[in-house]
């Protein structure tokens, strides 16, 4: 009675519940408080007392309705990743929790996101001299019909930037390392427009795109551009 417990378990086993209500004062506090469901979950995730505690306990003072504990935790990890400050009211005490969640959890994939490229660029840098083995004997073939210039990419670096020009994979997805095929970029005025893979073994285009997987309406006009000189970087295959 002392510690707040009048006969009822609220769906909590008795042998779990009784102990902590005479043991561990966040158990009287939440009983007492009347979070009946909030108890629960911590006492079957009794590691999850110590880590949330602190902020649990400022939505205590400010008498802040958690609406779904198991987000609420969620959403704290996710405070404490993006190097948010979890003892602060106005993150632990969201106006709207689930749009709050929701909010945390696309900064932290963007931020994963970020590390990821990161590391990726990191390792493509590393991988610089594999690819300047692999394509040094292309470098400097490029070709033009008066509007359209086509040259060969010559560094990890310019993959890099013909990836975030257009907005595609030929970086994220490796095609400096690709033994068996060339990469070209087609540009106007230094504009990037598309980019394009050769296949060093048939001395076919592979593929050719845009902005964001697209086809400009330069495209056919890039594809025969490149099959007109496609000698140039057949003479240069060993």
């Amino acid at each position: 009675k002392r510690n707040g417990f009048e006969g009822k378990c609220y769906g909590i086993a008795p042998t779990s519940l009784i102990p902590a209500l005479l043991t561990d004062s966040r158990a009287e506090t939440l009983l007492k408080a009347g979070r009946n469901e909030h108890l629960a979950y911590f006492l079957s995730r009794p590691r999850n007392w110590d880590a949330y505690w602190p902020a649990y306990k400022i939505t205590l003072r400010r008498s802040y309705d958690i609406t779904d504990i198991a987000l609420w935790c969620d959403y704290v990890d996710m405070l404490r990743r993006l190097g948010k400050d979890a003892h602060n009211a106005h993150f632990v005490c969201p106006e709207d929790l689930l749009q709050a969640h929701d909010t945390a959890q696309r900064k932290l994939q963007a931020q994963r996101e970020k590390e990821a490229e990161a590391q990726r660029r990191q390792k493509a840098i590393e991988n610089e001299e594999r690819f300047q083995a692999l394509k040094a004997p292309f470098f400097g073939i490029a070709f033009t019909d008066g509007t359209i210039q086509v040259r060969v990419l010559e560094s990890v670096q310019e993959y890099i930037e013909e990836g975030q020009a257009l907005h595609h994979c030929v970086f994220t997805n490796e095609y400096h390392l690709k033994e068996k095929s060339l990469i070209l970029s087609a540009s106007i005025d230094g504009k990037p427009i598309e980019t394009i893979e050769v296949s060093l073994e048939t001395m076919e285009v592979l593929q050719c795109r845009g902005l964001m997987n697209q086809n400009t309406e330069y495209h056919e006009r890039i594809i025969e551009l490149v099959h007109q000189n496609m000698k140039q970087i057949q003479s240069r295959v060993a």
